[in-house]
């Protein structure tokens, strides 16, 4: 969401650098909708002024003992008038905001420019991947083996892109949740928070899902509640509608939902196994800055989630989206592909961005220090991680010839085990 007086004042250079995120700004629309509001707004204060002299005319003509019937008609019609045109700038205001609501974020500066994930750049590599002395097998092939992935049934009991996890597959997700929770607030200095797992339209406008992106969520029929697409949107809108103090800032909260989306902008990508899930266990990071700080703190939540791959001993690397493939709301991203062997190839693991003001004007998030005048926060969120596809990392990464997986070494206390054996899934 942006300023209207600085969307106003910037139009060219903003049509110029949404232009290399593959977005046309409608600047013909803005312009015949800024200019019908002007209108209005010159009418209106004009036709105010004339009534306030013609009381004060009136008044005086009473005094006189003058007829002031006529005047006094004339009025009347202004005030109708005048109502008239402040319900109109009601409306334009409303279209303003739908207008606004839909252009994405600027992208920052350093934000390489290109039209699609072509044009991303790696900027850092951690990891050599293992060398297998057998061919290595994706997890939807091991993790059924092992009995501890079953698709088939999840499929009979609510449909594709479901998964159930049998005894040891179930307990490895829950202890990468509880790890990747341990490391997050114990070193890394995140507070924990357990939020709703639904939220209303104002929680998902106010973090940029809606209008735009309704098609990707899940909605409750005859509620107004969503199922969360992420722990991004309740945690954001924790303050939304509130003024903060600057010396409670950075704040960096941390979060554990399951997540719900609709995937409806996927439809051919990752269809087997649990990659691209419509439900799927995340751990997420979300930070309240100033702006001047909002950069390094992205650097820093970055490392937050790296941190969280190192520990488990998972190559990876480290991309910084271009400018046609950042997110809407984003000014700048980072993903995050960790190696899975059994599928030859990097897959994204975590996405980490910058909004700036983006989300915090949309959701009125603000900050004051001493007696300034109140600015808006700068947002920032990422995954810290997904616990499915880093359950799918370490069944792929670790798995052994003989069909079984060793437990990273800094899981082991959470799962009470060293290795996951065939059968050892199942109860039958």
């Amino acid at each position: 969401m942006y300023d209207l007086q600085f969307f106003r004042n910037n139009l060219e250079s903003i049509r110029e650098r949404l232009a290399g995120r593959g977005y046309t700004l409608e600047l013909d629309s803005f312009r015949e909708l800024d200019a019908r509001r002007r209108q209005c707004v010159t009418e209106s204060e004009q036709l105010k002024a004339e009534r306030n002299q013609a009381t004060a005319e009136i008044g005086k003509l009473r005094k006189q003992g003058s007829d002031t019937a006529e005047r006094q008609q004339q009025v009347r019609a202004m005030g109708e008038r005048i109502s008239e045109l402040d319900a109109l700038v009601e409306q334009l205001d409303t279209e303003f905001r739908d207008f606004l609501a839909r252009v994405p974020n600027l992208p920052h500066e350093s934000v390489p420019v290109g039209r699609d994930e072509q044009a991303n750049q790696e900027v850092k590599r951690w990891g050599t991947p293992r060398e297998f002395a057998f061919t290595p097998k994706a997890h939807w092939d091991l993790g059924p083996e092992l009995g501890i992935l079953d698709l088939e049934r999840a499929a009979k009991v609510t449909g594709a892109r479901f998964a159930v996890y049998w005894g040891m597959g179930a307990r490895l997700e829950r202890a990468l949740i509880n790890f990747m929770l341990d490391v997050h607030t114990r070193e890394h200095g995140y507070r924990e928070v357990l939020p709703p797992f639904m939220v209303n339209s104002d929680s998902l406008y106010g973090t940029g899902q809606l209008p735009k992106f309704a098609e990707d969520l899940f909605k409750c029929e005859n509620f107004d509640l969503w199922l969360a697409p992420t722990a991004e949107v309740p945690v954001t809108n924790l303050f939304r509608d509130e003024t903060l103090s600057a010396d409670l800032l950075p704040i960096s909260l941390c979060a554990y939902t399951p997540c719900f989306r609709s995937e409806a902008g996927s439809y051919g990508r990752d269809v087997r196994g649990i990659i691209r899930q419509h439900q799927f266990q995340k751990v997420e990071l979300v930070k309240f800055t100033r702006p001047e700080q909002s950069y390094d703190e992205l650097e820093k939540l970055t490392r937050n989630a790296e941190t969280i791959l190192e520990m488990l001993e998972l190559p990876y690397r480290r991309i910084v989206l271009s400018t046609g493939d950042t997110g809407f709301g984003a000014a700048k991203t980072y993903d995050l592909e960790v190696w899975l062997p059994g599928q030859n190839a990097y897959k994204e693991v975590s996405s980490c961005s910058n909004y700036e003001a983006f989300q915090a004007r949309r959701a009125q998030i603000r900050y004051r220090s001493g007696k300034n005048k109140p600015d808006f926060v700068h947002t920032l969120n990422g995954s810290g991680l997904p616990a499915g596809r880093t359950w799918v990392a370490v069944v792929e990464n670790y798995q052994e010839s003989d069909g079984s997986v060793r437990i990273p070494a800094a899981l082991q206390r959470y799962v009470n085990a060293e290795r996951i054996e065939r059968g050892t899934g199942r109860l039958f």
